[in-house]
């Protein structure tokens, strides 16, 4: 049994208390965890998902309409909230084109960078963040995965991770069940 197995750790904000009961150190170490304003924004599928979801049209909410709960919303994905019209202007653009429209998008200016691992995107706001998550997916080749339900009282939005990329709902137990139910209502009653 190493000596690390019987160590407590309690987080304090960007400061973690140790408490060894072996060594009898109690003591506070500085970590090295990032400071809410150097956090990046995990660009990608899941923010991008995110953000299009921020219009419910099943609860008929809209985020964005909220100051305060889009600053949350904000805060949890390590971007600024930025224009809020800026960002319903991205959100229904993007909605749009996965409808298979053609919109065009707000002109907006993202920074990039070289790091180690190459080039990157950088994102400040929740407008620019949703946008450079849909440039890396064009790039992966993976844009496309991203939906809108097919429930016209739904539209959430979705990443398909099905194996053939067929999801036509954002939940087979919640849409795809109710569209199911209804095609089989409307069918003509079989003939004896």
């Amino acid at each position: 049994m190493s000596s690390y197995d019987d160590v407590t750790c309690k987080p304090f904000l960007l400061v973690t208390c140790y408490r060894n009961p072996l060594s009898g150190y109690n003591g506070y170490m500085q970590t090295n965890a990032p400071s809410v304003e150097e956090r990046e924004p995990e660009l990608g599928a899941g923010l991008l998902v995110d953000f299009l979801n921020t219009l419910d049209l099943d609860e008929g909410t809209d985020l964005l309409d909220d100051q305060a709960a889009f600053d949350t919303w904000c805060d949890e994905r390590a971007v600024s909230a930025g224009d809020r019209a800026e960002a319903r202007s991205v959100r229904d653009a993007l909605r749009s084109f996965l409808d298979g429209e053609s919109p065009s998008l707000p002109s907006l200016e993202l920074e990039t960078t070289c790091g180690d691992r190459g080039v990157a995107l950088r994102a400040r706001t929740a407008a620019e963040a949703a946008v450079a998550s849909s440039v890396v997916l064009s790039i992966q080749g993976s844009m496309g995965r991203v939906r809108l339900c097919a429930a016209e009282d739904c539209r959430w939005a979705f990443y398909d991770r099905s194996k053939n990329g067929s999801r036509t709902w954002c939940s087979m137990g919640v849409c795809g069940n109710r569209q199911k139910a209804r095609t089989y209502r409307a069918k003509p009653p079989a003939e004896d």
